[in-house]
């Protein structure tokens, strides 16, 4: 039946209910009207993606959304909350598991759209068979030159150089092998050295670890270097986060007594106790492990080797090398095989290191003709700009906040954890997402930013960050949020529904630490691009890259003012570029090589020298900033109804020495 002039019906399947609604009104609405219940976490607000229906039959109008990739919006997806009849329509309200199948393929879609380079498979550690003619009175050379001689005649090789330790164990190796072995061998530039020598012709896989050193977190990959397969990865706390969160708070460490090698020591253990976990898995022995390939900033590669990182935090910010030497694994104490070769990727300078060289790699930036911004969010913000042409980075301080540490209930991205959180504008009442759909037990980086945009857009912090009680108890009639130990705080999840059996909360202290993390990344993206002479609207993309980055919601990030105020579709996530970097190195010596020319071809902005930065540094710490226009979206959004809270001054500027 058709309405009125200035109405449409809209009728609902599988129930066939229906109901007119005015011209400008919601499919929301008239489910309301219709009797049709619709899940709507965010109070309608187009913030949460969860009232999906799919049009059916007539017109509708409906804004662009990150919850909906273009197949499924192809398909007559759309939110019920924001999409409007322009006729009479037929919608489909799906069961629930249709509903998350749609939003699983959305992930799907976004995580298709990441870039990975490929290099060809070209190892520096292989494996080579040989037949050794047995020693007799005609021929009595010794077993090293008979060695040389068959991996010569065999397989092209050159002089061979072999250490003490395989040495001394040669002769009696080629005779348990009835002189037949196999020889791995590290053939780079030319230059051959063994590794190990196994008895009979090996057909397994030849192992490798490819390990990014992060300030908080340690990740190693391991991979059968005969094929380049991925076997298994395992990642863990890094030790030395009992001795300081920050890279700086290290560097002091390191400086008192014996602080420098308790440091090296706690990132080999962290490392060593990785190797046992994929030993296990994998049912090997660390010490069958040939080869690995290091990625971290400076300060974390400088503590891994032993070198003392004291002049990087002082000016003018010097490392003592940004090319490192081959190192074999039993100097540093690794256990795997102690003769195998540990290659750590060079750095650019005091805070751009291996592991934004390995993310340029791993991103395919440097062969790239779009205007690329790179960002590697962690506890150290490091961001490359730039094409195949040019490239200039930076790094900054995010300091550990969006990797769950530094905030009361925060925790690493593991089962347990919240990832995303949304809320009724109208009952300020939280819907949660956890990993592992278990009881929460705390909240990791990317719930942080989802509930730091949420409580922004809903009025329940204003834009300086400060939680507004007035507006939150006496209007809204909430006990979510409350004046705390430390504070006022919002809580995401009562002591009852949580897993810990305590309240988990964010607090405004957590807050501030949040806006200084976020400010500090922006700020140094500001500073790039006016030196640079680029306007944020000019980059054709952006790579995201971290384990932390491929949990962030673009729509989110812009909200809080951590990210440019960009369209969606220039947003793409590579995961842990720092890991697949080396893993690429430790496959491909191609890698390797172009690893060594990025970091020369590199740009280092020196922040703390731009005299600029604390500017951008102060005027990104209000939400999502003190000028507006810098964030259009978001201030379209607040005046279509989000609540803007006035711009006060009431957040702490950090000194210059907390950016680092």
């Amino acid at each position: 039946m058709r309405g009125k002039v200035g109405n449409f019906t809209v009728t609902f399947q599988p129930s066939g209910k229906s109901a007119v609604v005015p011209q400008g009104s919601t499919l929301l609405d008239a489910s309301a009207r219709a009797g049709i219940f619709i899940e709507t976490p965010c109070g309608g607000q187009g913030r949460c993606g969860r009232c999906l229906v799919k049009l059916d039959s007539g017109q509708l109008s409906h804004r662009e959304n990150p919850h909906l990739a273009p197949p499924q919006i192809e398909q007559g997806w759309v939110l019920a909350c924001t999409a409007q009849p322009l006729s009479d329509v037929a919608v489909t309200n799906p069961v629930r598991r249709e509903r998350e199948k749609v939003a699983l393929e959305t992930a799907a879609s976004r995580s298709a759209a990441a870039v990975r380079c490929d290099w060809p498979l070209y190892p520096a550690v292989r494996q080579y068979f040989i037949d050794v003619p047995p020693p007799s009175l005609e021929n009595n050379a010794t077993d090293l030159d008979r060695l040389q001689r068959a991996l010569t005649k065999k397989h092209g090789l050159g002089e061979l150089q072999v250490g003490l330790p395989l040495l001394k164990n040669l002769a009696q190796a080629l005779r348990q092998a009835n002189w037949q072995a196999t020889a791995v061998i590290e053939n780079r530039q030319g230059q051959a050295r063994l590794i190990d020598l196994r008895p009979g012709q090996q057909r397994g896989p030849l192992l490798g670890l490819a390990v990014d050193i992060g300030t908080t977190n340690v990740v190693a990959y391991l991979a059968d270097l005969r094929t380049g397969r991925l076997i298994g990865q395992a990642a863990t706390r890094n030790k030395q986060g009992t001795r300081g969160e920050d890279i700086i708070s290290r560097i002091i460490y390191s400086e008192r007594g014996s602080g420098l090698e308790e440091l090296r020591q706690m990132v080999v253990d962290t490392i060593n106790g990785l190797l046992q976990e994929l030993a296990q898995q994998y049912h090997s022995a660390p010490g069958e492990m040939e080869e690995m390939v290091v990625a971290g900033n400076t300060t974390m590669t400088q503590l891994f080797l032993g070198l003392p990182p004291r002049y990087i935090r002082s000016e003018p910010y010097v490392p003592t090398a940004s090319h490192f030497p081959l190192i074999r694994a039993g100097e540093l104490g690794l256990g795997i095989n102690p003769e195998a070769p540990v290659y750590c990727l060079p750095a650019v300078a005091a805070y751009v290191g291996g592991d934004t060289v390995a993310g340029v790699l791993s991103s395919c930036l440097f062969k790239t003709d779009k205007l690329t911004l790179f960002l590697d969010i962690g506890t150290n913000g490091e961001i490359v700009l730039g094409n195949a042409d040019w490239m200039t980075c930076c790094a900054c301080s995010a300091g550990p906040a969006f990797e769950g540490a530094g905030v009361r209930c925060g925790m690493r991205a593991i089962r347990g954890a919240i990832e995303e959180v949304k809320i009724n504008s109208q009952t300020l009442e939280p819907t949660i997402t956890v990993i592992g759909k278990v009881r929460p037990l705390g909240i990791c980086g990317s719930g942080l930013i989802s509930a730091l945009a949420e409580m922004f857009i809903t009025g329940v912090i204003e834009r300086s960050g400060r939680i507004d009680m007035e507006h939150a108890r006496s209007r809204m009639k909430t006990t979510r949020v409350r004046q705390g130990e430390h504070g006022p705080e919002y809580v995401l999840a009562w002591a009852k529904d949580s897993g810990s059996g305590e309240d988990i909360v964010l607090t405004e202290v957590d807050i501030n630490n949040l806006l200084r993390t976020k400010a500090a990344i922006y700020a140094g993206i500001s500073v790039m691009l006016r030196n640079v002479g680029i306007k944020s609207k000019d980059i054709e993309e952006v790579l995201i890259g971290g384990a932390f980055g491929q949990h962030l919601n673009v729509e989110e990030a812009i909200q809080i003012g951590l990210l440019p105020d960009l369209p969606w579709d220039r947003f793409k996530f590579l995961g842990n570029t720092s890991a697949w970097g080396a893993y690429s190195v430790l496959l491909s010596q191609h890698a390797q090589v172009q690893g060594e020319e990025v970091a020369g071809k590199l740009t280092y902005l020196e922040l703390v020298a731009d005299s600029s930065f604390m500017d951008e540094l102060t005027a990104a710490l209000f939400l999502p900033h003190t000028n507006l226009d810098n964030f259009p979206s978001v201030k379209a959004l607040l005046e279509r109804g989000g609540r803007a809270a006035p711009l006060t001054t009431s957040s702490s500027v950090p000194s210059q020495k907390e950016t680092r």
